[in-house]
């Protein structure tokens, strides 16, 4: 369903379609495991554009194209005239000729869609300051692992800053019937047009939605429970500020008393031991988290075979 498309948010695929993106993930994770050949895109070719730099996000790609028989190029703005001036609907256009498909890991969302809007190959957002949808399918995966398959018994809790998680965590779970609750400070909510987008994919799948101010309330009985550095990329001159706004919405002991007593905690890396998180609280949930990291390569595997695939 997903040959030629793009993949820019959540919210732009049907529940069917989610669920084909998990389904091959894991199946995909099952072959890679046991030695099973999976050369689905020999002789394709991926063009890597980032602007923010990454450690999941590189390796996990450029190693998936090479699982996957194909080739990945790493593309910086130093490598390419965009650090020079040349309109993003330019590059769109040339990069279109060579290559099968772009990955973009990008500051401005719009970036994202201009680059959509020109290209005539697959473009698979790695990442906005708006949307991370490549982690958050990828942790509905790891959730579905260790949670079972059935998402809608489940309640997650986002705790933290409303930002690109929080937005694509509220798309993810309406689009799996899955109860959210984020909890975030008043002046940091995630987008509200965001949320609007998520309420109405909600009321399809039967998905409860709601934003709250206490993080305590919020995790009450959760079985998942999620967060995310305080200060994203970009945002380093408000990292003192933050850290006392945010203060109250650590993820630590006292706070998942507060949980199902058998609930995971999950975060997308790297992760500020002592700010958004303790360290107690990380390392007793490490097995998740590192199964949540490597599952980012298996999830975006699934998702270049399905949009860039014969």
């Amino acid at each position: 369903m997903l040959k030629g498309k793009n993949l820019l948010a959540i919210h732009d695929l049907s529940a069917d379609e989610v669920e084909e993106i998990l389904s091959l993930a894991a199946d995909l994770k099952t072959m890679q495991r046991t030695g099973v050949p999976h050369r689905f895109l020999e002789g394709k070719t991926l063009g890597m554009i980032f602007e923010k730099s990454s450690t999941r996000t590189r390796v996990s790609f450029e190693v998936g194209m090479f699982q996957l028989g194909g080739s990945a190029l790493f593309l910086s703005n130093r490598d390419l005239q965009l650090g020079r001036g040349e309109p993003i609907k330019d590059t769109a256009r040339v990069l279109s000729r060579y290559l099968d498909g772009i990955m973009i890991r990008t500051y401005g969302h719009e970036r994202v869609l201009e680059l959509a809007e020109y290209a005539t190959i697959p473009i698979i957002n790695g990442l906005t300051d708006l949307l991370h949808p490549c982690q958050v399918l990828t942790d509905l995966l790891t959730i579905r692992e260790h949670k079972g398959k059935d998402l809608r018994r489940l309640k997650m809790a986002y705790v933290g800053d409303g930002n690109n998680m929080a937005n694509s965590y509220l798309c993810g779970a309406a689009k799996v019937g899955m109860s959210l609750t984020v909890a975030t400070p008043p002046n940091y909510k995630p987008d509200e047009n965001i949320f609007g987008l998520a309420q109405d994919d909600a009321k399809l799948t039967g998905a409860t939605l709601e934003w709250m101010e206490d993080p305590y309330k919020a995790v009450e009985g959760a079985d998942v429970i999620a967060t995310d550095t305080w200060a994203s990329m970009g945002q380093e001159a408000e990292h003192d500020e933050r850290k006392k706004i945010f203060a109250p919405y650590q993820v630590n002991a006292e706070l998942l008393a507060r949980a199902d007593r058998n609930a995971i905690v999950m975060h997308c890396l790297p992760a500020y031991r002592g700010e958004e998180i303790t360290e107690e609280v990380l390392e007793a949930n490490a097995p998740v988290i590192f199964d949540e990291a490597e599952n980012r390569l298996h999830t975006q595997k699934a998702i270049m075979v399905l949009t860039m695939g014969n």
